[in-house]
């Protein structure tokens, strides 16, 4: 699937902790409403086929909305399913194994915390790159920081899209205005948020204000 990296702008992260008496699907469909560009499905504990159920339902829904729909590590799933793609971490499958699997027209992001492995992700064949966690997030236990300064060199020392992740909130987006990123990625700063569709709208336009600046003509 091709894609313009303003796709990346509001990136939303699902998390079945946050569900209460909705379904995922009907807190993504509200977040689409809310102005979310991109979905990962992230699953964490649920057993294979109530996942392919889940991912078939979501990719139904993205595709309604003409947004990019990936999976978080499940290389097997997305093929099953037809994603757009994946995004993997730095201690789950090789990007060229991925590709190999997913082949040429999908897409591959990369978690990166340096230098280092942000330019070797872009060199073996990642499509964008998701760098945190630049604030301190309880989304994910072993989530390690990684500073503004460091964000900024990794925005400079590729040519692929990278966003922001881990810990990000309507209270401290603005920090990351001139960081190099083209968007963020969320989790709880949406499907936490009492009226979901309200918290992307605003998450969307704070985002918009750090990649596009101010003058921006939406």
């Amino acid at each position: 699937m091709k894609f313009d990296k303003k796709d990346l702008l509001l990136y939303a992260v699902t998390d079945r902790f946050w569900l209460g008496e909705k379904t995922l699907c009907q807190q993504v469909k509200e977040a689409l409403l809310g102005g979310a560009t991109w979905i990962q499905l992230r699953e964490k504990e649920l057993d294979e086929e109530s996942f392919l159920r889940e991912a078939l339902e979501m990719k139904e829904l993205c595709g309604k909305y003409q947004v990019p729909f990936v999976i978080n590590d499940n290389v097997e799933l997305a093929c099953k399913v037809d994603a757009d793609g994946v995004h993997v971490g730095q201690g789950d499958m090789e990007i060229r194994q991925v590709r190999e699997l997913l082949g040429r027209n999908k897409i591959i992001g990369v978690s990166a915390q340096t230098v280092e492995q942000a330019i070797l992700a872009e060199k073996d064949g990642a499509d964008y790159l998701g760098v945190g966690a630049v604030f301190p997030t309880g989304s994910k236990a072993d989530a390690q920081e990684v500073s503004h300064e460091i964000l900024r060199q990794i925005c400079a020392a590729v040519q692929i899209p990278v966003i922001a992740i881990g810990g990000i909130g309507k209270q401290n987006v603005m920090e990351l205005t001139g960081s190099g990123i083209c968007g963020i990625a969320v989790i709880s700063a949406i499907f936490g948020a009492q009226d979901i569709r309200t918290a992307a709208e605003e998450l969307k336009k704070l985002t918009e204000k750090i990649v596009y600046g101010e003058n921006r003509n939406l």
